[in-house]
């Protein structure tokens, strides 16, 4: 097996350091309907995946835009990744985990995850925001195979905190000071691109998950074994998910849910 390099094109660094204004310490990946925060930068400036040359190539899903904008969101300087490739769509692990590798190399140290999840869990309703507390990962892929680790490291990196406990707080702090309900949940990765059948919910459900969804996990890895503290939200976009559900309903429930997810982000922003 060759080894794995988690390192990116020199060209993509440069890139990300004439597009961003200031150098960006967050870099925060929008999920499906979420692509809408990009808005709320200031100073914003983009440039098309396929303008990346490490960025894999595959056609944008609807409701992902399919570029980086660089700006500042609640005075913090940003890197946004208006979408992101899925393992459904042919790529590796080592490819859909390409905005943390990234990411890393611009200099980011907080990395933050979005996305449309499916609830598992019956409590959870269309419309609610849920912290990623933990996940669970049965993609049957990992964006680590073949990778030897850093010089002198190791590829066995520690998931036993995957999702930053002190960001968790301070989302929470931001939601309590913005008005808007926070949940927490388990995040279950699936490889897709099929919903899941009721009774994969109930196995899920069994398994101690909370909402499913088929991305974020192998960005979440790539972004531990880079060294950077990783925070994590889903927007419910259907209850206890194997119901009938198309696409565009999970894009409908992303932009009823835009403007508190913004609002919770840049506050979220304004306190690192």
């Amino acid at each position: 097996m060759p080894d794995v390099t988690l390192t990116v094109p020199e060209s993509d660094i440069a890139r990300v350091t004439a597009l961003a204004p200031e150098k960006p310490r967050v870099a925060m990946v929008l999920g499906s309907g979420l692509s809408g925060l990009a808005d709320a930068a200031e100073g914003a400036r983009s440039l098309p995946y396929a303008e990346l040359e490490g960025f894999p190539r595959v056609d944008s899903v609807a409701g992902h835009s399919g570029r980086l904008v660089a700006g500042a969101v609640g005075g913090m300087p940003v890197l946004l990744f208006q979408g992101r490739a899925h393992l459904y769509q042919g790529v590796t692990a080592l490819d859909a985990a390409y905005p943390a590798r990234l990411a890393a190399a611009a200099g980011c140290t907080v990395f933050i995850v979005t996305n449309a999840a499916g609830g598992v869990n019956e409590s959870l309703r269309t419309g609610d925001i849920t912290l990623i507390r933990d996940h669970i990962n049965l993609m049957g892929r990992n964006p680590l195979v073949g990778w030897p680790g850093p010089a002198g490291g190791t590829p066995f990196v520690s998931m036993s905190e995957a999702y930053n406990a002190g960001l968790r707080e301070l989302a929470l702090e931001a939601a309590a000071e913005t008005g808007i309900a926070l949940k927490e949940g388990v995040y279950a990765g699936l490889l897709g691109p099929t919903y899941e059948t009721p009774a994969e919910v109930r196995m899920l459900r069994s398994l101690g998950a909370d909402m499913v969804g088929m991305s974020t996990v192998p960005e979440v890895i790539a972004a531990r074994a880079l060294g950077m503290r990783v925070l994590g939200m889903s927007l419910i976009t259907n209850a206890a998910a194997g119901e009938c559900l198309s696409h565009d309903e999970v894009l409908e429930a992303g932009h009823r849910a835009a403007a508190e997810m913004t609002t919770l982000a840049t506050a979220i922003l304004r306190k690192l």
